[in-house]
């Protein structure tokens, strides 16, 4: 176990605030594992170095209005809505097998709820369907693993706004699986009850965890973010950022 742990708590109704905030927890370099667990509002958002026009149904979104962003990992595109918990872990120096740290997090909170989780490739499965998505972003400093947990996200509505597989499929583009929400698997559980779980399995990965706001620093990481790529629209659209500072590592 690692002493000095800490909780993030707060979100913001502002996507792109929240993407920021992910990003910059990594970014601020901390001395032990930091845990946030948070929700956006209805969104879709891309892989690092994905294609927007390959991944999403952007008349949909469009005509839904939800909006399309761009996270600083790599892997598949996802749809966040409020029955969508989004769990990131920062873990300071270097980690040998990165997908495993938030793959051994999910897992023992999902097993928690009661639920048999199979790990698969950037993912956790119930069974044939995926229950949680994975991706990874190193600096030299770290590593920022993150997953999202569906809850009570309804399948058809993730498929209302991402393209299906693709007939040239590339090696960037997103590996879709058959999608279901804990609800799905009758699990009737609210935020409260699976954030109870994710958090028993933190703390006993980590040792207890304080909770705390972010810090100066990760707020000032937030700010730098915002200008260079979260509130910069070809950052999303293209992946460029206003400027060019880091040379990070995704996975």
């Amino acid at each position: 176990m690692v002493s000095g742990a800490s909780r993030i708590v707060g979100e913001s109704d502002d996507p792109a605030e929240n993407l920021a905030l992910d990003e910059a927890l990594l970014r601020a370099a901390p001395a032990a594992p930091v845990l946030w667990l948070w929700r956006n509002p209805a969104c879709v958002v891309v892989g690092r170095g994905q294609k927007v026009y390959r991944e999403v149904r952007e008349d949909v979104c469009a005509q839904d209005g939800i909006p399309v962003l761009r996270r600083a990992s790599g892997g598949g595109t996802v749809f966040h809505d409020r029955g969508n918990l989004n769990v990131s872990l920062v873990i300071p120096g270097p980690v040998d097998r990165p997908l495993e740290a938030i793959g051994s997090l999910m897992s023992d909170g999902v097993s928690r709820l009661g639920l048999p989780p199979r790990l698969g490739e950037r993912g956790l499965f119930i069974g044939d369907a995926k229950l949680c998505g994975f991706a990874v972003f190193r600096t030299k400093t770290g590593l920022l693993a993150h997953s999202t947990l569906l809850i009570s996200t309804a399948a058809e509505r993730v498929g209302r706004y991402l393209t299906g597989p693709s007939p040239d499929p590339r090696p960037l583009d997103s590996h879709r699986s058959e999608v279901a929400s804990l609800a799905d698997h009758g699990l009737r559980v609210g935020l409260e009850g699976v954030t109870s779980a994710i958090l028993a399995a933190a703390a006993s990965q980590f040792g207890p965890l304080s909770t705390r706001k972010p810090d100066a620093t990760e707020r000032a990481w937030q700010r730098k973010l915002l200008t260079s790529r979260y509130h910069h629209a070809p950052w999303h659209a293209e992946g460029r950022q206003q400027d060019a500072p880091w040379t990070p590592q995704s996975v």
